[in-house]
């Protein structure tokens, strides 16, 4: 692939958040890129480096290397998943945006029926595992202690005010840029919480959500540890209940659409 002019803006932008991923990250950067380049549309692939202490960062530069399309952005040391990818989100030239695990846990295949969902109206879809586990069409591996504490933190997630989306978690988030331009220019949580704050603005400021059922299966090595994660998350909940009460997230101006519209897509079934 030839050197980006100065001038090129792609069709598609993916964000890969990365921490300590040097034993994976080349094979994820691999597929990603073989599936976007038979994809066809003009893409660029943006890795942060969210202070790695392995040799991620050099990895993605030597791929890079070879591969155009894909840049390192570093953070100078580890803030969490949410800076990285709001770096990331702020620094995407796209037409639309995508960020996604480094660990693939959601195939980028996944990604044409988060583009549908997007074509038939939406402003954002996000990949959802539980109405995936729902329809038999779909595959779902999770542990059972990550899909009962979930279920939980959902419970609990409702209650806080984020409504009729049955997970906010997936790590798989399509936005249209202006909507994604807006969204992480008043996002402030840096931790495993970002999500939550991403989808109660969204809501807030009226945009619609598409909820899209995507195979997904959970690898080994995840940074995520389901009991501490999950209780820093409950805080964090707390701190967008407390953002929104100063007026953090009151919308700009007038709003496209009504409040709180949240889209259930079934998309296309598994081929």
């Amino acid at each position: 692939m030839p050197a980006r002019h100065p001038s090129f803006l792609p069709d598609l932008s993916v964000i890969v958040p990365a921490y300590n991923e040097a034993a994976r990250i080349f094979s994820s950067l691999h597929r990603l890129v073989r599936y976007l380049d038979r994809h066809g549309a003009p893409y660029e692939v943006l890795v942060v480096d969210d202070g790695s202490r392995d040799g991620t960062a050099a990895v993605v530069e030597r791929f890079g290397a070879e591969c155009h399309a894909v840049r390192l952005i570093r953070l100078p040391a580890n803030q969490g998943k949410g800076a990285a990818v709001r770096k990331g989100m702020l620094e995407a030239r796209g037409r639309l945006l995508l960020f996604t695990d480094a660990d693939g846990a959601t195939p980028i295949e996944e990604l044409q029926r988060l583009e549908q969902a997007v074509i038939d109206g939406a402003d954002l879809a996000i990949g959802s595992r539980t109405l995936a586990s729902r329809d038999p069409r779909y595959t779902v591996r999770a542990r059972w202690h990550r899909s009962v504490l979930g279920a939980l933190f959902n419970m609990l997630v409702r209650r806080a005010g984020i409504v009729g989306i049955a997970d906010t978690q997936c790590g798989f988030k399509l936005f249209r840029r202006s909507v994604a331009q807006d969204l992480f220019s008043v996002a402030s949580i840096n931790g495993y919480g970002f999500d939550l704050e991403l989808l109660y603005v969204a809501q807030r400021r009226g945009y619609r959500i598409a909820e899209v059922p995507v195979n997904w299966a959970d690898q080994p090595g995840s940074k995520v540890r389901v009991v501490r994660d999950g209780l820093r998350m409950v805080r964090d909940l707390f701190a967008i209940r407390r953002s929104d009460a100063q007026g953090r997230y009151a919308p700009a101006g007038s709003l496209p659409h009504a409040a709180d519209v949240v889209l259930s897509h079934p998309g296309s079934p598994p081929p």
